[in-house]
């Protein structure tokens, strides 16, 4: 008798993530006898937990904050978007081995390219410089996917300027050009700019506002969020006032989450509408 295939996600906290919501969904879906659960590890305990998820026979595991950087160093073999942003997301155990990706670049470029009630965007924000707005863990693999997507020129802007210089790697040896920009003068940055991202907490639940004005974008610009709790942050709705089309957190939480569940699983699954109303009603019953 087959035993049921487990995974789930590593973090601390991971009480409210949405993981489990999304990979539950596709396992009834797809009729898979298996299990995806919440495994709390504290920093101090992640290598012990990981092992003993190996031990226990587990496919693997997602890995969110603040475990990426150790996911990799604990891995023993790395696909090339995890060697190159040094942090992991996805952990897949097989043959004895660790082996660690990166799927939130994937996560990225998808929701840009649309899919569940997300329809494409113009593709005018890779052939435009892009302004980007943070320099933490979470800019990172946006940075990577903009690189490999051919953007000329990724403004970024960062209340720790120096924190900018610790991403200029990245774009090493490609034709993008990294400007940074003072958080003061982020405003300033977004004149002529296809896409604005958000990548900081500012707009999320319990957190304050981003206070930017958008009037320097271009009319054809989007704009998109990381953040989605709110669903729609404060930015977004003032895209939408100006009538630019924007791309919440929820698209990038949902695209990631698909090669987990087929490395896994061993199926690809689809980022539906269903899915998206089902992750927004559980939101919106949450907040």
């Amino acid at each position: 008798m087959k035993t049921p295939a487990k995974a789930g996600i590593l973090g601390w906290p991971v009480t409210h993530s949405r993981s489990p919501l999304i990979h539950d969904y596709w396992l009834k879906t797809h009729s898979i006898d298996g299990s995806y659960e919440k495994l709390p590890a504290t920093s101090e305990d992640f290598e012990r937990v990981v092992m003993g998820l190996v031990a226990a026979g587990y496919a693997g595991a997602n890995v969110t904050a603040p475990h990426k950087e150790a996911a990799f160093e604990l891995a023993d073999v790395a696909d090339t978007n995890a060697a190159r942003l040094r942090a992991a997301n996805l952990l897949v155990f097989k043959g004895g081995d660790i082996h660690a990706a990166n799927t939130d670049g994937y996560g990225f470029l998808q929701s840009l390219r649309g899919g569940a009630d997300e329809p494409e965007i113009d593709k005018s924000w890779s052939t435009n410089p892009v302004a980007l707005l943070g320099a933490g863990g979470a800019s990172r693999a946006i940075i990577g996917a903009l690189v490999d997507a051919g953007v000329p020129e990724l403004r970024i802007s960062n209340r720790t300027m120096e924190k900018i210089d610790t991403l200029r790697f990245l774009c090493e040896g490609t034709p993008t050009n990294i400007s940074a920009v003072p958080w003061d003068d982020r405003a300033t940055m977004l004149e002529g700019c296809g896409l604005l991202v958000n990548t900081t907490s500012l707009g999320m639940s319990g957190q304050p506002a981003l206070d930017m004005s958008l009037e320097n974008l271009p009319d054809f610009a989007a704009v998109f969020d990381i953040v989605y709790a709110p669903l729609e942050t404060p930015l977004l709705k003032a895209a939408k006032l100006r009538g630019l089309r924007t791309i919440d957190g929820l698209s990038m939480l949902l695209y990631q989450a698909v090669p987990s569940f087929s490395a896994w699983f061993g199926v690809a699954p689809a980022v539906t509408p269903e899915l998206r109303r089902l992750v927004v009603t559980n939101l919106e019953e949450k907040s």
